[in-house]
């Protein structure tokens, strides 16, 4: 069974996940002035950082899943928001725990969830690009490390929360949906 995450996370990490209450001001305060890409309207709750609920635990399954990414890295030069299509991912129940994967798209993130509280799980996992085989490496590409909050916001509805990704925006939220 997994070991706490607290255990395993590397400093860079670790720095990412005691900030993600900024990366949440600093990428909704963009993302409401700078022009983006999608219909933000549409994705309700997930925008909202206290849209959180308890029983986080979610089933194992096929999902669909989109990813949302507020703010820009690049400043007022880049887009403050873009809203992309769904993709597939999945959970799974893993030797070492439950492992999210997201099985298609150019950008595929997947890592173990830890049990945190009754509202929140951590991800620690790696991002896979392109072609390349699914990511399951964590701490050994650094350039490809991430740290992820699981929440559940609705009925069969969660979100994962990526303060500070590597590329493009400040956060970075992938909804959850049973397919």
């Amino acid at each position: 069974m997994l070991r706490d995450w607290r255990g395993i996370v590397t400093a860079t990490d670790r720095d990412r996940y005691a900030r993600r209450d900024a990366a949440w001001r600093l990428a909704l305060e963009q993302a409401r002035r700078q022009a983006g890409s999608g219909d933000l309207d549409s994705v309700g709750d997930l925008i909202d950082p206290g849209a959180v609920r308890g029983g986080v635990t979610p089933p194992v399954g096929d999902y669909r899943c989109r990813t949302v990414k507020l703010g820009s890295q690049g400043g007022e030069a880049g887009l403050g928001y873009v809203v992309y299509g769904w993709f597939a991912c999945r959970i799974e129940q893993t030797p070492r725990g439950l492992k999210f994967s997201k099985l298609t798209g150019s950008q595929r993130p997947s890592g173990l969830l830890f049990p945190e509280t009754d509202r929140q799980m951590v991800m620690l996992g790696s991002m896979a690009l392109s072609t390349e085989p699914p990511a399951n490496s964590y701490g050994q590409r650094p350039d490809r490390d991430l740290i992820a909050v699981l929440e559940r916001i609705g009925p069969e509805r969660w979100r994962l929360v990526l303060p500070w990704p590597q590329y493009e925006s400040n956060l970075d939220l992938i909804e959850l949906v049973p397919a």
